[in-house]
């Protein structure tokens, strides 16, 4: 007896659900996505093998350039105005306080704060902007920012982080530190440049313990 023959149909699959699912995911990852706010330079970090991620809200980070040039960035507008209004009352700076919340980063001594937040955001960058003041501990203004910074965040958790170019010198990171230590901030994260731990050392050996135990 001869085998039935079924009529072949074309496979049709309506994609329009799909469509508007993928749709609606990049309309929430464009929404919801936070631009890296503006560097104060470029700086090459060090190599280091510390797994610890480094925070990404409440972030106050010191910079350091191959110079020794330093820049302060933070990441929660509130806590800046609170800074510009302190500084326009106890220095009577006259600074923009819109344009000091908007700043992706400071870097120039109080007395020419007022220019430098008046430079376009887009030429507010290179080698030739002078730093926030902190070669020496008589003229060491990274000290005052710091206690400004605890006072914006009044008993909250600031993430204070530290990031230095490889080619800087020590005494740029000594005085940042005693910047540190007179506000009486004795914890503080190291921006490095991470790279995998070698095969073999000690580190090595106690991270694969502890992979074997999480198992």
């Amino acid at each position: 007896m001869g085998r039935a023959k079924l009529p072949r149909k074309s496979t049709s699959i309506d994609m329009t659900a799909m469509c508007d699912v993928a749709f609606l995911l990049l309309s929430f990852f464009i929404l919801t996505t936070k631009f890296k706010p503006a560097e104060a330079i470029a700086v090459t970090t060090p190599n280091s093998v510390a797994a610890k991620v480094a925070e990404t809200k409440d972030i106050v980070l010191i910079t350091i350039d191959k110079d020794g040039k330093v820049f302060l960035s933070m990441d929660d507008e509130s806590k800046k105005e609170v800074i510009a209004n302190t500084l326009n009352s106890t220095k009577n700076l006259g600074l923009n306080v819109q344009a000091f919340k908007k700043a992706g980063f400071y870097g120039a001594p109080f007395s020419g704060l007022a220019a430098f937040l008046a430079i376009p955001e887009e030429a507010r960058k290179g080698a030739a902007l002078p730093g926030i003041p902190a070669k020496d501990s008589t003229n060491n203004e990274i000290r005052e920012w710091m206690s400004l910074v605890l006072t914006a965040y009044a008993g909250q958790k600031a993430n204070i982080q530290l990031k230095g170019d490889n080619a800087s010198k020590y005494p740029a990171f000594k005085t940042v530190i005693d910047a540190f230590k007179k506000n009486d901030i004795l914890k503080f994260q190291m921006i490095t440049n991470p790279e995998s731990v070698p095969v073999g050392t000690e580190l090595w050996k106690s991270a694969m313990k502890g992979e074997k135990r999480t198992e």
